[in-house]
């Protein structure tokens, strides 16, 4: 299995976490488990290298478990919030926990020649580039949250929103519900818990992402992944959880690599 990942361009940071390619060029089948981490994707699917479906996924709120047959490939483009807005105009929130199937000629993806990645991604980068530059509107107070959200990694309450906002708790959670399929407060558990990752990797099972205390703590992680922190800390099941740091044009970026007989990779920024 080999596994490549790109970050964007500094133009569409605010929109795209990175650009991935997965290639199961083994024999066998390659299971392995989403975890929640508060992103969306574009996947493209290949069998043999040749296309065979793109779909979009919406956030995930518990573990999902993927089966990629042999000699398949997946090529993804993993999205930020804002992205639902302003690149797809659509919301994601029927597509909680699952995905839709997209038309083959969406983006044209079906014509792309995947074996030339660096291009592929300059190309689907100017697409999605046109896409925002349709929207003349762009609410400075959305992104403005979402930037909120990124860099306090979802640890402070709904009323630190609000109140550096100035907007109401019942609009917020109105815009979450209808554009993500989720309340504010649950997409910053799930940014929290993914947050935590890095810190149950080193054995710290409180972690310091402002838990109220071990208890919460373990039913929030539990909540998410079906496992409580001791049991992904200790491997437990001969569930494998392994966290690999890549340095990528010169962004560190965490990959959360998960192995149950697979792997699944995500890209995590440190």
């Amino acid at each position: 299995m080999s596994y490549h990942q790109q970050v964007s361009n500094a133009i569409l940071k605010q929109y795209i976490r990175c650009f991935w390619w997965l290639d199961n060029d083994s024999s066998e089948n390659l299971n392995y488990t989403i975890l929640p981490d508060g992103f969306f994707d574009i996947i493209v699917r290949f069998n043999n290298y040749k296309y065979q479906s793109t779909s979009l996924t919406g956030l995930y709120t518990k573990e999902v478990e993927v089966v990629i047959p042999p000699n398949h490939q997946l090529f993804g483009v993993q999205f930020k919030l804002p992205a639902v807005e302003y690149v797809f105009y659509e919301s994601i929130a029927p597509m909680l926990n699952s995905e839709k199937k997209l038309p083959d000629a969406f983006w044209n993806l079906n014509s792309f020649d995947f074996s030339e990645n660096l291009d592929t991604i300059d190309r689907l980068s100017s697409i999605i580039s046109q896409e925002i530059n349709k929207e003349n509107n762009i609410d400075d107070r959305k992104l403005e949250l979402f930037r909120l959200l990124s860099q306090t990694k979802g640890y402070e309450s709904v009323s630190f929103f609000t109140d550096k906002l100035f907007w109401s708790r019942r609009q917020i959670n109105r815009y979450f519900n209808k554009m993500f399929g989720l309340s504010l407060k649950s997409y910053c558990n799930i940014l929290r818990c993914s947050a935590s990752f890095k810190d149950i990797k080193k054995g710290d099972l409180l972690s310091n992402q402002n838990y109220y205390d071990r208890s919460h703590f373990n039913k929030e992680i539990k909540k998410h992944t079906s496992h409580n922190p001791k049991s992904l800390a200790n491997n437990e099941n001969d569930r494998l959880y392994k966290f690999q740091s890549y340095l990528i044009s010169k962004f560190v970026i965490v990959l959360t690599i998960i192995n149950r007989d697979g792997q699944r990779s995500g890209c995590m920024e440190e």
